[in-house]
């Protein structure tokens, strides 16, 4: 069973679903996971001696996993949050004065 977890295309298919299940119940929590393992895929799908450490080990993979994905919603969180006081927005006049 490790060694499915160690194939580029399994992270990969993970990511699309993840960001699927965000379009499907939004709120912007399954996205920083979507990304998240879309850059997993990535690093496995490339290559490379940092690859060669994942793949080695499942604690490891997840735990990239983790960190990579609080970085993209941090990153995320930082560019599309809320600007100013909050999500709703007062007014304090009425149109119909004047």
């Amino acid at each position: 069973m490790s060694q499915v977890w160690n194939e580029w295309w399994v992270w990969a298919v993970a990511g699309l679903v993840l960001a699927i299940l965000e379009v499907v119940v939004p709120g912007w929590i399954f996205l920083g996971f979507a990304v998240g393992a879309g850059a997993v895929a990535l690093l496995l799908a490339v290559g490379g001696p940092f690859a060669a450490a994942m793949s080695g080990s499942v604690a490891l993979l997840l735990v990239v996993f983790a960190v990579l994905s609080v970085i993209a919603w941090l990153v995320m969180r930082r560019v599309f949050g809320l600007r100013g006081g909050g999500s709703v927005k007062l007014f304090d006049h009425d149109i119909n004065e004047n």
